[in-house]
């Protein structure tokens, strides 16, 4: 009976800073969840939609210079 009194009275005294601790802790996952919804909601934002006309552009460019480094050597 005697130590379950002492140990009460110790949590009294050490009661706001093992708070402060815990709460401490459970902030550090809290955040890490925060950061991670709003990267997900930035990363799955919707883009412009461009069409494939500049890659289709680019890859004609790129076959006509490919066909001149055939012919020319």
């Amino acid at each position: 009976m005697v130590n379950l009194l002492i140990s009460q009275s110790r949590t009294l005294t050490w009661g706001w800073e093992v708070g402060m601790a815990a709460l401490a802790w459970l902030l550090i996952p809290l955040m890490a969840a925060i950061g991670a919804g709003l990267w997900g909601s930035w990363a799955n934002r919707t883009r412009k939609v461009r069409g494939d006309g500049p890659e289709l552009i680019g890859y004609a460019r790129f076959c006509e210079v490919m066909e001149k480094s055939r012919t020319g050597s």
